[in-house]
């Protein structure tokens, strides 16, 4: 039987819990600016609320079935994930309370004091009560649950007061407070002496409570959130092919917030009496019953990390770094038309790709625009870039994915605009879920039809666009352009596109191409020739991937890897994965672009692409991406893996046992933090190119040249523009990293 330590897996829940704990570790990092280590705790917990609500809910309906479905990669039952998740869960909250007081003591010091309402001053006291009186009390909506009173809906994410109650009349029974969202979170107030006070308002309700029920009746009391299950499917409302798709997920969104709890929260400390209250008629088990000194809500620690941002004080933010804007002159639609062109965000705008399509939508050759739509900004230009082209009598057909989760309603509103404005509009497949970026522009010039063709790793969201580092490539390509026009009409037919070339295509066209270019560097390495792989993506739990990986590492192919979050493979096991090396870069910017790089030098193979290599992007998603022939453009995203791989802020490093530990740099090196290096490895991201770009015929890569044979696009000579004055103090920082000014 195989020792659990040789295993080169790890299971899915455990290894997200590992990434929300690498977030939580930029909380309580001294070199991270102080507001920016608020915010990060309260994405720690924002993503913990997300992984009950959807991971734990998943689960917690499995149990219910008679087959208890196994974990893909470890074979986990749904009730022994569950078992080995509360305890760690349990582990990181006590880990994020200790980081909130660290936190305080820090906010305190840089004069920001939070009101302790069990230690107030007279005068004080009496300012909360009036405040509570005039501005809380009259909005308040208490209840009584006894014999005449049932127990209420407790909303999902809500904050409830709980008191446990004693009259004369009526023995012991309970008192619930809905602390709701209509509160204004955090309360501020400048003192004379200039420093700020701040409160919570459930605390401050919590304080004041008592004169509510009659405080002598008070016995106990608590505050609590509870979270519910989000894990809704659309199966059983689809039994009616006649009813409309979003009047389906309009149901389905109202059922979710009635679904199961998973999880109670408990401030600071429950008394047992309620918690086992509580816990009976929500049937909640206790070890999914969590008590914490932290805010409940993370929305509290996100306001209070944006007003200490917004007053002003630049050592307690990170510095201003804006997207790289396009010179006036410059125009996509026209450089697109004569070659390929790289977007990176949030490093350049994308503002650029805005006005693409509104250009696209007024150009007399433009017969049609094609668009999947995932996830969009809630207001977004990028619609109503697509709007004002079907007014402009252009066929516009936007393949709308409802199903994309927390963001349904958003998604069912703008379908609805875009089928008022004249667009066609449909909803992919029943049983994949369509997370493709992908846009087809279709022109009509002396008779023939030509493709601009757009693919990239993120979403069409100008918001996530300055959060998320994504890359967006623009082709017109005829090639690339017919094989995405088959993938729209294959989607608008329900079928799956099984024939590409150079584009990925997901399920079909997607995992086999990429497992092919591994096996071409493991036969490569097993022929004693130079042989390496990078991947770059946010998860990985496909087993066949995994062990795919495996293969490649014993042959002596040397992998590294950039997985940002689920990594269900453990790097340097002896015999197994000794030649794996995976790091996570978590820092300022969410990683979301996908990178696929097989070789290097002249034989170098890439792709980007909008899927991981979760089982559900390989198999269960319609994804696209695309072979990146341009050979700049290769060499461009070469670079950014290789900078990537250097970075010494932002990585820690896999170890053999699953851990990670902190990339430090060597002793006498700068530190290379790639996130803020890449606003100088694009600030010529909009100028002309030199020349054109050859272009590498669509083969097999040739035997691989020296591992280090390509270097980073940004060292070509390149004509010379101005940088932003925000990036102007990146540029000695990506000289040093790739040796430019050297003689």
């Amino acid at each position: 039987m195989e020792n659990p330590s040789d295993s080169i897996f790890i299971n899915r829940e455990l290894s997200w819990l590992d990434f929300d704990s690498r977030v939580l570790a930029l909380a309580k990092e001294k070199s991270v600016p102080l507001a920016e280590r608020v915010k990060f705790a309260a994405i720690f917990a924002s993503n913990m609320d997300e992984f009950f609500m959807v991971r734990v809910g998943s689960l917690y309906d499995q149990t219910l079935l008679k087959n208890n479905k196994l974990d893909i990669v470890t074979h986990m039952t749904a009730s022994e994930q569950i078992a080995a998740i509360t305890p760690r869960v349990a582990e990181l909250q006590a880990k994020c309370d200790k980081t909130y007081q660290h936190l305080l003591t820090a906010l305190e010091a840089n004069r920001y004091h939070k009101v302790d309402f069990s230690h107030l001053t007279k005068q004080q006291e009496h300012y909360w009560k009036a405040f509570f009186q005039q501005e809380i009390f009259p909005i308040l909506s208490p209840q009584v649950v006894d014999q005449r009173h049932p127990f209420p809906f407790l909303r999902n994410k809500e904050i409830y007061f709980a008191a446990m109650l004693n009259s004369k009349t009526d023995g012991t029974y309970y008192g619930i407070i809905p602390i709701s969202s209509q509160f204004e979170r955090v309360l501020f107030i400048k003192n004379p002496d200039g420093t700020t006070s701040f409160a919570f308002v459930e605390e401050l309700i919590a304080h004041f409570a008592g004169s509510i029920f009659n405080k002598s009746t008070v016995q106990k009391s608590c505050l609590f959130r509870v979270t519910r299950n989000a894990d809704i499917t659309v199966d059983e409302g689809m039994m009616d092919h006649d009813i409309d798709f979003r009047d389906v997920m309009s149901e389905l969104l109202k059922k979710r917030r009635k679904l199961a709890a998973v999880r109670l929260q408990f401030w600071p400390d429950a008394p047992q009496e309620i918690v086992r209250f509580l816990r009976d008629k929500l049937v909640v088990p206790a070890d999914r019953c969590y008590a914490q000194t932290t805010p409940l809500d993370p929305g509290g620690l996100f306001r209070l990390a944006s007003r200490v941002a917004s007053d002003g004080n630049p050592a307690l933010c990170y510095p201003p770094a804006k997207p790289i804007q396009a010179p006036a002159s410059y125009d996509l639609y026209t450089e697109a038309h004569h070659h390929d062109v790289l977007l990176a965000y949030p490093y350049q705008s994308i503002r650029p790709f805005i006005r693409m399509l509104m250009r696209a939508g007024s150009d007399p050759d433009v017969v049609s625009i094609k668009m999947t739509l995932y996830r969009m900004a809630s207001d977004s230009q990028i619609v109503q870039a697509l709007i004002n082209a079907a007014e402009n009598g252009k066929e516009v057909v936007a393949m709308v994915e409802l199903r994309a989760r927390f963001d349904e309603q958003n998604n069912i509103d703008w379908s609805k605009q875009l089928e008022e404005a004249g667009c066609t509009v449909f909803y992919g497949f029943d049983d994949y879920k369509v997370h493709s970026k992908l846009t087809l522009i279709t022109s009509k010039v002396n008779g023939k039809y030509h493709y601009l063709t757009q693919i990239g790793t993120g979403n069409y969201n100008e918001k996530t666009s300055e959060l998320y580092t994504d890359l967006s490539f623009i082709t017109t390509r005829q090639e690339i352009g017919e094989e995405a026009s088959a993938v729209f009409n294959n989607m608008a037919l329900q079928r799956l596109t099984s024939e590409a070339d150079t584009m990925l295509v997901a399920p079909l066209r997607f995992k086999s191409v990429l497992l092919e270019q591994m096996d071409r560097q493991i036969d490569l390495a097993r022929r004693g020739q130079p042989a390496s792989m990078i991947l770059k993506n946010n998860s990985i739990n496909d087993p066949e991937i995994i062990n795919k990986i495996s293969e490649a590492s014993c042959a002596g192919v040397r992998v590294d890897m950039i997985v940002r979050g689920i990594c269900c493979i453990k790097a340097g096991v002896p015999g197994k994965t000794e030649n794996v090396h995976i790091r996570s870069l978590v820092g300022r910017y969410l990683e979301h672009s996908r990178i696929y790089c097989f070789g290097s030098g002249e034989d170098m193979t890439i792709y980007i692409a909008s899927g991981d290599f979760l089982t559900r992007n390989t198999e269960r998603r319609v994804e696209v991406g695309v072979r990146v022939d341009d050979r700049e453009i290769a060499r461009k995203l070469r670079g950014i893996l290789d900078l990537q791989l250097r970075d010494t802020v932002n990585a820690r490093e896999m170890q053999p046992d699953g851990s990670y530990t902190r990339v430090k740099p060597k002793e006498g090196d700068p530190p290379v933090d790639s996130q803020m290096a890449m606003y100088g490895y694009f600030q010529h991201g909009f100028d002309l190119p030199a020349a054109p770009a050859p272009v590498r015929p669509a083969r097999s890569p040739r035997p691989a040249a020296a591992p280090n044979a390509v270097r980073p696009a940004a060292s070509a000579s390149r004509p010379v523009q101005t940088a932003p004055r925000d990036n102007v103090r990146f540029r000695g920082l990506l000289d040093s990293l790739f040796g430019r000014g050297k003689k």
